[in-house]
């Protein structure tokens, strides 16, 4: 399982798009999946969690409705695919709640963990990349793409830079080699090859 994680507009999706079909030309069985979603459950979690009609919900309930989410997607998609020997490709998965829910909400991370670690049944991701890009170039492309902002994209600059410095703080405590720091301002070609590259010394 690789996921990706990083701010909003950190071409998260871009990326793992272009590593599966590294992955698909090697041979490998590839599912993509994203968080929250992907599952009926999930995209219907997905709508009320990120909903800008939704603006007034609590703190606890959006802890709570990622965790939902996730619980849902491992159960039903995750655990059965990494069983059968695909390679699982996550747009991201527990790490965004530590960042978001356990720094930035300050829940706590060790409170967030123990409900990661029932909601992936103690799953976690053999590599995870970061993609690092400044708060104004994240939220720059997040408006071009559509146009249109979620309830997340919509909290202040403040709250994203806090986003931006969790996922590095966490990146960097890492002790046991799973993260993998890159700058999402690079060239879309050039972030694809350092990951294939970083990924191809894992599988090798």
């Amino acid at each position: 399982m690789i996921s990706f994680e990083g701010g909003e507009g950190s071409g998260k999706s871009t990326q793992i798009a272009l590593l599966e079909k590294c992955f698909l030309e090697a041979g490998h069985e590839v599912v993509t999946l994203r968080e929250p979603g992907g599952t009926t459950i999930g995209e219907q979690i997905r709508a009320i969690v990120l909903g800008s009609q939704n603006p007034n919900i609590s703190f606890a309930t959006e802890v709570l409705l990622f965790q939902a989410q996730r619980a849902q997607l491992y159960h039903e998609v995750v655990l059965p695919k990494l069983a059968e020997g695909c390679v699982v490709l996550m747009d991201r998965t527990r790490d965004s709640s530590v960042v978001y829910q356990g720094i930035v909400r300050r829940f706590g991370k060790d409170l967030i963990e123990e409900l990661n670690t029932i909601a992936t049944q103690d799953t976690y991701p053999n590599m995870t990349f970061l993609l690092d890009v400044s708060v104004e170039v994240g939220l720059g492309r997040r408006h071009a793409e559509n146009g249109t902002s979620n309830r997340i994209d919509n909290e202040t600059r403040d709250f994203h830079e806090q986003v931006r410095e969790a996922y590095l703080e966490l990146a960097r405590e890492d002790v046991k080699g799973r993260w993998v720091i890159l700058s999402g301002e690079q060239p879309v070609e050039k972030i694809a090859k350092e990951v294939w590259h970083a990924v191809s010394k894992r599988i090798s």
